[in-house]
């Protein structure tokens, strides 16, 4: 992986963080929209870190199998993945 191990480390922790506080609130049967609203939370910390390694990947990765002429495979990949994001 070519992202930033660090930061997509940190962010990731965020969220496992969060996660955990969300199903304390859920055992504690705290109000809907505040567990909606920090399970919102965590969805943008989760997406922010799979920015950070899809641009890691197109920076890198994509950007070598352009350079040696073998980009078909990488461009495939890219686009299967942007159809799981659509669904």
């Amino acid at each position: 992986m070519r992202a930033d191990h660090t930061q997509v480390t940190r962010l990731l922790k965020t969220a496992r963080g969060q996660i955990d506080g969300i199903l304390k609130m859920v055992e504690e049967d705290r109000y809907c929209l505040d567990v909606s609203s920090q399970i919102m939370a965590a969805q943008s910390i989760l997406k922010k870190a799979n920015r950070m390694v899809l641009k890691g990947h197109m920076d890198c990765c994509v950007r070598e199998a352009v350079e040696s002429g073998d980009a078909e495979g990488k461009l495939d990949e890219l686009a299967r993945l942007l159809d799981k994001l659509a669904e």
